[in-house]
This record gives C-alpha cells, structure tokens and sequence, in this order.
C-alpha cells in the first residue's frame, strides 16, 4: 500500500488503543500526523490530535481516477480515506466520465478493504474524463454538502475530454457555492509545468488555491491550507 495507507493503518489502529488519545471526542489530526510522518519516511510515529473544541469546516473532496491519473489515483484515493477517518465531517467523491460518491465505501476503518471497496465502486476508473459533467453532477445531486461552507478540493491533472465551455460554467458554479476552492494538480510539481490543458484554462479563473498533488510532502501542503481554512 501507499505511505498514505500505512500512516492512516496506523492512525486507525492508535484511534482505540487505551491511552493512544486524549479523553472526550477528540479526533485524529490529520495535518499534524502527516506532517509529522514526513520525519519518518511517511511512518507516523508521532500521532496527533484535534481537541474537541476545534471544529473544523466541511470538507469535499473531489478526486480524478480516469486513466491519465493512474500513477497518483491510489495515493490521493488513500489521502481520501485518511481524511474521512480524521474529520467528522467529510465527503469523498472519484470521477471520470461520471461521478461517483465514496464516503461510505472509504468509511471501512481498513485501508486496504476502503480502497478496494471505492475501486469497485468506480465504474470508470482508468477511464476517460468528463470534468466538467461531473463537476456539474457534484453541484446539482450535491450542491447542499458544498454550500455550507465547505472547502472543495478538486485533485486532477486538468486532462478532460469534455465541453470547456460547460467546465468553465460549472467551475464557476463550485468556486461560488464552496468557501474555498482548492485544486491539485500532480502535474504542477514537474520542472517548467504550464497549466495550458484545457481543463486547466477553464478551471483556474475559479479556484482560489492552486497546489501540486504527487507526493506526500504536497499533501502535507494541503493539510496545512486545510488547517487555515477551518479557522
């Protein structure tokens, strides 16, 4: 499994040991584990946590599995599943040609289990993208989870197949109804990257974060963002 995976094994497992974390409804940290794992070549040794009067906001997370995201899909759908069980109050959707929820198949305290159940759950994974007919999916059967003041993370290398005209639009859409419209993109971390896909050019007018996402190192740069933004 990914590093991601084996820092979250760990993370779950601390969750129910005696004494692992303070008493009360306190919840996994998932920014201060991981950057703390970094240390340790991504072993999360040190495990923190988030007191019960820290609430953060609601958190969408919308991650690109078609096949121009195969050699990151695992690693950021692992990411997924780290932030479901370290936040109450997170929902995780994989797209490609269509949209698909995966909050309750990412909500399997196993890791291995989780990923396998939302791989399955993916009719299309490694397939082609529609961006903007998926985003448009998100806003109208999901718009409710995305206007409460919830912070979108789109993950995605930009590459679409479909109508930019309709991921402008609904781009605009998503950049309107979140608080905060972040974007990762593993392409960006390469020497010299241009965000001149056309995904990229319809979308990044409406995005207030823009971030690489192809290591554990840029994750933890989103855990950070993510931490602001709850404030």
């Amino acid at each position: 499994g990914t590093r991601i995976g084996e820092c979250l094994g760990e993370l779950n497992r601390a969750h129910g040991r005696r004494g692992g974390h303070p008493a009360g409804p306190a919840r996994p940290d998932l920014r201060r584990t991981v950057r703390a794992s970094l240390r340790y070549g991504g072993e999360p040794f040190e495990r923190h946590w988030r007191a019960p009067s820290e609430r953060p906001r609601p958190l969408v997370l919308v991650c690109d599995v078609s096949g121009s995201m195969a050699p990151y899909a695992r690693m950021l759908l692992a990411y997924l599943h780290a932030s479901v069980a370290a936040r109450r109050r997170v929902e995780a959707f994989v797209f490609g040609t269509s949209l698909t929820r995966v909050t309750r198949e990412l909500s399997e305290r196993d890791p291995d289990r989780a990923l396998a159940r939302a791989i399955a759950a993916a009719g299309d994974w490694s397939g082609g993208t529609r961006i903007g007919e998926c985003l448009g999916e998100l806003n109208r059967a999901h718009g409710r989870r995305v206007g409460r003041g919830a912070v979108a993370v789109v993950l995605s290398d930009g590459w679409d197949r479909g109508d930019p005209e309709e991921l402008v639009a609904e781009a605009a859409r998503l950049g309107r109804c979140a608080r905060t419209l972040i974007w990762l993109n593993p392409l960006k971390a390469s020497p010299g990257y241009e965000p001149l896909t056309r995904g990229m050019v319809a979308a990044l007018p409406h995005v207030d974060h823009f971030l690489a996402g192809n290591s554990l190192t840029s994750l933890a740069e989103l855990a950070d963002l993510l931490e602001g933004g709850d404030r």
